[in-house]
């Protein structure tokens, strides 16, 4: 076998072994098993030493398993890519919705979200720091974070789960409210959101 062909077989072969590790992680989550090297190694039908290979820490492991259920495997960190992936967002929490449940409720889930706390709190901080910039702290981080609650998980559980929505009918929702907030926050300068909606005839 020539070396192009032979490099070719070996890549293959190795995104195989990846695609069975992190069908393995999904479907612990989904049956609500913890997520470790040994569990994952029995599932997926292969070493531990081979799940080591392709994520050699627990971090790596939560990562990937993050990774398969958010498009792109990454934090949206710009409006335009926030809104118009919604759609695509909620839909991938839908085609692995017995392991975002689970991740939802779960310690091993709680810690895959918190590993992405910097990254999300960087990325949501970015995208609406100029539309809360007059407003004084707390204030500003209170409105990021109800911005940023509307692409999550939990509205997509709750939408899902209480109101039988679907990833279209919940990315209208979602963009709906993130434009509803983004239209209060330009109205209303430095008013404080505990003194409830800014004026619609206001003009910031």
């Amino acid at each position: 076998m020539s070396g192009p062909a032979k490099s070719r077989e070996s890549v293959s072969s190795n995104n195989h072994t990846r695609t069975l590790i992190e069908d393995a992680m999904i479907g612990l989550m989904a049956d609500g098993d913890r997520l470790n090297h040994d569990a994952v190694a029995e599932r997926a039908g292969v070493s531990r030493r081979t799940v080591y290979r392709y994520f050699p820490d627990q971090d790596a492991l939560r990562h990937a398993a993050w990774a398969r259920m958010s498009p792109g495997g990454r934090v949206p960190d710009t409006l335009d890519d926030l809104l118009g992936g919604l759609e695509e967002r909620f839909a991938k929490f839908d085609r692995n919705a017995a392991a975002m449940t689970v991740a939802l409720a779960s310690a091993d889930g709680r810690a895959m979200r918190n590993q992405m706390k910097a990254e999300r709190e960087r990325a949501y901080r970015g995208m609406f720091g100029p539309a809360v910039h007059e407003l004084p702290e707390p204030d500003r981080t209170w409105a990021i974070a109800a911005i940023q609650l509307m692409s999550s998980g939990f509205v997509w559980r709750e939408m899902r789960d209480q109101w039988d929505m679907d990833a279209h009918g919940m990315a209208t929702a979602a963009n709906w409210a993130i434009d509803v907030l983004l239209a209060d926050l330009r109205r209303r300068g430095g008013k404080p959101l505990a003194e409830g909606a800014a004026d619609p005839e206001e003009v910031s």
